[in-house]
């Protein structure tokens, strides 16, 4: 009998080497396990957008903060970032949060409003100027909070880069350089790169850039008016015209085999309000 290991050890050896069962069991997400998101790819126009924020973040009396950082301005008034558009729509506890310097940003004063926020609205600008504001300060870990007792997080035009892992158009010289010196966005959805203005800039092909030095990624361009709602790995194309998918695929309503498609490394498609996308799977839900 030597040399044989009675199978009890190997089973326990075996239970104890896969770690502990939650871990097993604990799903993984693209888009945030709780809470949602709301991704729209600038000039928000709509108000049904603005509509369904409040209604995700609980209703007209929920809080919710905005922040302009993104813009640059050298001052904000109390309707910056949609701020007067919320209240326009009814919602009664809007809250304009803003600064340039992480210090503040990482002190209990500036970022009490966000410990009862339901709801966040990161408006437009250069998305790089949030990352020097709020990277890696108490602000930042309490955005994700927000996520995480089921609020919403929502932003246009640099407010829907900066949800990405990584961050498009992230250069401080210009918007124009796809892969810049900012390369780290707030991560609310992982392993992916958001751009904005899509198709009423010609952005289309923008994305390649990304993707050529990053080819793990999973690539989402949204059209202008626009919004992709996000929870866990589900993602749904609300209101607008167009967002594009650079996942390596190809999908059409009236099928692709006669299609002459080109390789995987240059090629994306459509979706439209309504359609629904599998964040964990990278395919259309049809």
């Amino acid at each position: 009998m030597k040399g044989i290991i009675p199978s009890s050890i190997l089973a326990l050896a075996a239970l104890a080497s896969a770690g502990p069962v939650a871990e097993r069991q604990t799903p993984e997400y693209v888009g945030p396990e709780n809470g949602t998101l709301v991704i729209i790819g600038g000039n928000a126009q709509d108000d049904a957008i603005y509509q369904r924020i409040i209604d995700l973040a609980g209703g007209p009396d929920s809080p919710i903060v905005t922040v302009p950082t993104a813009e640059g301005s050298d001052t904000y008034d109390d309707d910056a970032a949609a701020a007067g558009t919320f209240r326009r729509l009814g919602a009664t506890n809007v809250t304009v949060l803003h600064t340039y310097d992480p210090r503040v940003a990482d002190t209990e004063e500036f970022a009490a409003p966000l410990r009862a926020a339901r709801g966040i609205f990161f408006g437009g600008g250069r998305q790089w100027r949030l990352v020097d504001a709020y990277a890696g300060t108490l602000t930042e870990r309490l955005f994700h909070e927000v996520l995480g007792r089921g609020g919403v997080v929502s932003g246009s035009s640099a407010g829907a880069s900066i949800q990405g892992s990584f961050l498009a158009r992230g250069d401080t010289a210009t918007n124009q350089i796809l892969v810049g010196d900012h390369q780290v966005g707030f991560g609310f959805i992982k392993n992916t790169a958001i751009d904005q203005h899509v198709l009423v800039r010609g952005r289309q092909f923008d994305m390649f850039d990304i993707l050529k030095v990053r080819p793990e990624l999973l690539g989402i361009a949204i059209d202008e008016n626009t919004a992709l709602i996000v929870s866990k790995n589900d993602a749904e194309v609300f209101r607008g015209t167009y967002v594009i998918i650079y996942d390596g695929g190809f999908y059409s309503r009236e099928g692709s085999e006669q299609k002459n498609l080109p390789d995987s490394s240059s090629i994306f498609y459509f979706l439209r309000n309504g359609d629904k996308y599998d964040l964990g799977k990278r395919q259309v839900v049809v």
